[in-house]
Formats: C-alpha cells, structure tokens, sequence
C-alpha cells in the first residue's frame, strides 16, 4: 500500500508519518489495512496543491492507495486579510485532491475544522448539525468538505479542534509566555475540545483502515475553555506563573470567534470506535513529554 501525506511537515502530517513509520503510538498499533505502508510525505516545496495540473499528475504517476490531506491555511487572523490565499489552500486545494483521487480510485482523508460551526449552541456538535461559518477560516474550510463531497466518491471528511503537537502551538506559546513574563492572561468564554495530534492521528489510520465513506467528527473527550486548558498545563508543566482569565472583547482579534465549538464523535463512536482519551489524560503525557525533550 502506498499513503500520501500532504502537509507533511505539520503537527498532525508528521505525527500521522511517525505512526506509520513506527507501527503505532500509546494509543495502540496501526490498524491492519495500512501497517507496513509505504509512506509519502510532502509540502509547498514539494507540490503546489493549488496547482490542479501539477496535482492530477502527481497522483496519477504516484499511484497511491489513500491520501491524508493535512493541508491548510490555518493562520485564523491571516485569513481575514489574505481571503484569496485562503480560498485557494483550504476550497480549492481539496477540490483539486478529490478530483485527482477519484480519477485514480485513491481513497482521501481530508481534515476540517470545529469553525465551520458559529458556536452559538452550547452543546457538542455533531455530524448532523448544519455548519454555518462566521470567519473566512470556517467558511473557506466548509467549501473544501463540499468541494470533497460533490467530487470524489471514496472520501472521508474529518472535522477536529484545538489541535496541538510538534512545532508552534497554544500550549508551547502559552508556556513561553508564562515562563518569561510569570503571567498569562487567556479567554474563559470560548470553549472546545483541546485535541492531540497523537491521538488525532491514530484515528485517522483507524477511519481509513475500516470506516464506512462520509462525515466525522474526532477530537478529545471533554470539553473546557481556553482559560481552562492553559491552567491546567501551566500547572502540569511546574511552571511558576499565574493564569489570568479575560473575556473575548478584552481580548480583541481580527476574527469573530465560535463562542462555542465543541464537537460530539457521534459518527466515530457508532462506527469504528472513540478511543479518544479525555483532554486532561492527553495533555499531561504531552507536557511529560515536553520535559523529556527538555522543551519546557
């Protein structure tokens, strides 16, 4: 078997490579269908997936059997000013994935976004809500899952949330801060679902290894704020610091974001199964992490 990985060189790209090059994760081993896969990774500098020529050929001469589309613009402020740029990485990019791979009959995983909802629903969304995009990252998002859905017959679209892993992230920058100025102040009014890349990943493989085409949601388990999730890893991490809360229009940005954007697994857990760990068990093997690589 052979998997492409777009967006290689991401959290979620290289953890999916990792697991694959490595047989599994504290989650457990790579599902059947994919273990011993041979694996391709790539970035910008190895395809321009806004090219939809240069990526029909790739797929055509790549012969690949299933494609983990990690691609995205997901600078959340930068697309409010950069819509065009935007549109292209995260609508047409898929559309040109999915046409690519139905031409070649390769199966394509492709990964979304908790902003394609408006939060302004307290409960965990499912698959069957309806999305309603406020911001130019939910809404170029959502036109990549149609894109996806109207093109290609063998597609699994997998929303997540809050994704943190290797390189830039929340926590990482939440830490630093703390450390440097002994405080940090976060948002306590927007909630979701803090999600590792590890264990995102894992699902990933396990969707592809077995679950039936369509729609899913895959994050962690619970669901707190922003202000709650820092504290918990600021004090995971032993860093002496204080965790401030503020509301959102303390805290101003660019970009309206989703008050509430929790998503319910429905679809994972009626199908293949949530193995998803709660948010808090994740967190802390990732900051045990942290302190062995001497990060923190």
């Amino acid at each position: 078997m052979r998997v492409l990985v777009t967006g290689a060189k991401g959290q979620l790209g290289t953890d999916l490579q990792q697991q694959l090059s490595e047989g599994g994760c504290s989650l457990g081993q790579v599902h059947l269908r994919v273990r011993g896969a041979k694996v391709v990774g790539i970035d910008l500098e190895e395809l321009d997936l806004t090219d939809k020529y240069a990526v029909k050929e790739y797929l055509r001469s790549g012969s690949f059997d299933v494609v983990f589309n990690c691609a995205a613009y997901t600078n959340v402020d930068g697309c409010e000013s950069h819509r065009e740029d935007a549109y292209r990485v995260n609508a047409m990019a898929p559309l040109f994935l999915a046409e690519a791979c139905e031409k070649t009959e390769t199966q394509l995983v492709h990964v979304s976004t908790d902003y394609v909802f408006p939060g302004t629903e307290e409960t965990p969304r499912t698959e069957f809500d309806l999305p309603s995009p406020v911001s130019v990252y939910g809404k170029t998002k959502y036109a990549g899952e149609m894109f996806v859905r109207e093109n290609c017959s063998r597609y699994f679209i997998v929303r997540t949330a809050w994704l943190y892993g290797c390189g830039k992230n929340f926590v990482k920058t939440i830490l630093r801060v703390a450390k440097e100025k002994g405080k940090v102040t976060v948002v306590n009014d927007q909630f979701g679902n803090p999600t590792s890349s590890v264990d995102l990943a894992y699902h990933l493989l396990k969707i592809a290894d077995g679950a039936p085409y369509g729609l899913y949601h895959a994050t962690n388990n619970g669901v707190c704020s922003w202000y709650d999730f820092a504290k918990e890893f600021v004090a995971l991490a032993g860093v002496d610091a204080e965790v401030l809360p503020c509301s959102s229009d303390e805290y101003p940005t660019p970009t309206k974001r989703p008050a509430y954007s929790a998503l319910d697994n429905l679809a994972l857990r009626a199908t293949v199964g949530d193995e998803f760990r709660s948010w808090q068990e994740a967190i802390r093997e990732y900051i045990d992490l942290l302190k062995k690589e001497g990060t923190i």
